[in-house]
């Protein structure tokens, strides 16, 4: 049965700056150049076409945020529209998507610290990873992200709001400096066409799925995660995460341009993939006498990341706890504090994988690359559960319904599957991997309760088994520009793409059911339930009935 959510105490305004503060993390602070690196000038077009593919997958998690407003449902809706295989495979990426921008986003402030002008710090940072003290200095950021978060939400949501506007106006700061001390017009044009995209239009979408934009705006769902804790999730939702994406889009842009024009044009005689920086708008700062920005860019490379990843942390542990509701964690997962109502269980299980991911990925591009990927598969699910239950569910409260769902739906779902096969291979035949690594926990889950009602779980997951090694395959055998053999090029591997993204999506909507799990949902229950005023208990039924009103309009807002 469904669970009453926690305490509702954030706002319209506190939830935008919640998802604000989690896309405008790290990847304001190497975003522009990597993305610069990869695809040159025309990385500007990249941040577009990312904002573009993000905002379309996101539009169909918004209407099924208002219509399951809980906490960590980004784990959850999956599992009411297919049941509970489909929802683990879809938890399993998210959570692996999100858990790991923990650690990079104290990555991110080490290898900024890297570049100050003293002998130990520079020894922070070397040959493209962080050092033992390097690391060492992390994991204490790490333990800072988990404190802000370890008493109460609300605490949390007071030093985020501070935490964003200082995140904000720092690169508003940085572009209107960069732009002032002068920019290279050449560096946009000279040589004409192929100098804009010096490497191909290939490389500025694989510039969207690697490069980090991906990565950034995946923060996009966090306040989807904290819906459970929102006081009106269907009029806050929509205005929160649109709003948050296109304040980010034009902040992003801003600073694409303003790096691309701020770099010496001598420093990319070479091309753009030889420009190496370990502090890049610090450096560009540094280059320009601006020693005030570069100073503010040093502090800055700690609140901006810290914000970020102390949101997250709040996120994943709600995460961790949604995964317990849906039986595939242990129970002490689902407990939270009587009086802070934090999960604080799930909160050290994520410290201590976060303390994995650190170990393992030690430098902000190699982990980004990953996040971004895995990122992408888990969204794959959205489309597919939104139409899927307005398919085998039509009766279940929806507090939102968007328009033209049925032609955004599809999509958004072969927008998922191209950034997917821009990402590369080999990356993507390890990231599919990867999503299947975890299935040993459901199997052992499914063994402890008898394997009841598998072969109905298995029906309605046969196409998300199947896609993903079939787009490793695609990938593996697609253009030589995106990492494969080259059987497909010339366009013809985006139209298979988009074909083969149509179909599974089509299989997909049509394998959901109405499951069991969605009893376990607050749009299970109806909106207000109606009593005979003539009822000869009429005075015993209206106080249930006040009762049942006010439980449902805690619920429905």
């Amino acid at each position: 049965m469904y669970q009453p959510p926690g305490k509702r105490s954030v706002g319209t305004v506190a939830l935008m700056f919640t998802g604000l503060g989690s896309i405008v993390g790290s990847g304001w602070l190497f975003g522009a150049w990597r993305a610069a690196q990869i695809a040159g000038p025309a990385a500007i077009f990249a941040w577009v076409i990312g904002a573009l593919v993000i905002t379309v997958i996101a539009l169909t998690y918004i209407e099924l945020g208002a219509m399951f407003p809980e906490s960590g449902g980004m784990v959850r809706y999956a599992r009411y529209s297919h049941g509970s295989l489909v929802g683990f495979i879809s938890a399993w990426a998210n959570w692996i998507s999100i858990v790991a921008v923990i650690p990079i986003e104290a990555i991110a402030s080490v290898q900024y610290m890297a570049s100050w002008p003293f002998p130990w710090t520079r020894a922070l940072y070397t040959h493209g990873e962080l050092t033992a003290p390097g690391l060492g200095l992390s994991a204490m950021l790490i333990l800072v992200y988990f404190a802000l978060n370890y008493w109460g939400v609300k605490v949390f949501i007071r030093c985020n709001g501070a935490i964003t506007v200082f995140k904000i106006l720092v690169p508003a700061m940085t572009v209107g400096a960069l732009v002032w001390g002068g920019l290279h017009a050449e560096n946009f044009a000279s040589g004409g066409a192929s100098a804009f995209a010096p490497h191909g239009w290939a490389a500025v979408f694989t510039a969207v799925a690697t490069s980090g934009i991906v990565f950034s705006f995946n923060g996009f769902q966090s306040p989807l995660s904290l819906a459970g804790e929102a006081k009106h999730p269907t009029r806050s939702l929509p205005i929160a995460v649109i709003g948050a994406i296109l304040i980010a889009l034009i902040l992003y842009i801003s600073l694409q341009v303003a790096f691309i024009g701020a770099v010496e044009p001598k420093s990319i005689a070479g091309g753009w993939q030889v420009l190496n920086f370990t502090s890049p708008f610090a450096q560009l700062a540094l280059a320009l006498n601006l020693n005030w920005l570069v100073m503010l860019l040093y502090v800055d490379a700690f609140v901006s990341p810290s914000g970020t990843g102390a949101i997250y942390t709040a996120t994943t542990a709600r995460m961790i706890q949604a995964m317990e509701r849906n039986n595939t964690m242990p129970k002490l997962f689902g407990r939270t504090h009587a009086l802070y109502d934090v999960p604080r269980p799930a909160m050290w299980f994520n410290l201590a994988v976060s303390f994995l991911f650190l170990y393992v990925f030690r430098g902000w591009g190699a982990l980004a690359a990953v996040i971004s990927v895995a990122t992408v598969i888990s969204y794959l699910s959205g489309p597919v559960s939104l139409m899927s239950l307005r398919k085998h569910a039509p009766d279940i409260t929806r507090p939102l319904r968007l328009r033209a769902m049925g032609g955004i739906a599809p999509f958004a779902f072969v927008c998922a599957s191209l950034v997917l096969y821009w990402a590369r291979w080999p990356l993507t035949g390890e990231l599919v991997l990867l999503m299947f690594a975890a299935m040993p926990c459901y199997l052992y889950y499914q063994f402890k309760d008898g394997w009841f009602d598998f072969r109905s779980e298995l029906r309605s997951a046969w196409w998300m088994i199947l896609y993903m090694p079939t787009m490793a395959v695609l990938s593996f055998c697609g253009s030589a520009a995106y990492g494969g053999q080259g059987y497909l090029d010339g366009g013809w591997d985006f139209v298979a793409v988009a074909v083969i993204g149509l179909v599974f999506y089509g299989w997909g909507v049509r394998s959901g059911r109405r499951t069991r799990y969605l009893t376990e949902s607050p749009a299970s229950l109806p909106a207000v339930v109606e009593v005979d005023p003539c009822d000869e208990v009429a005075s015993h039924e209206s106080c249930k009935l006040g009762l049942v009103r006010a439980h449902a309009s805690t619920v429905a807002s």
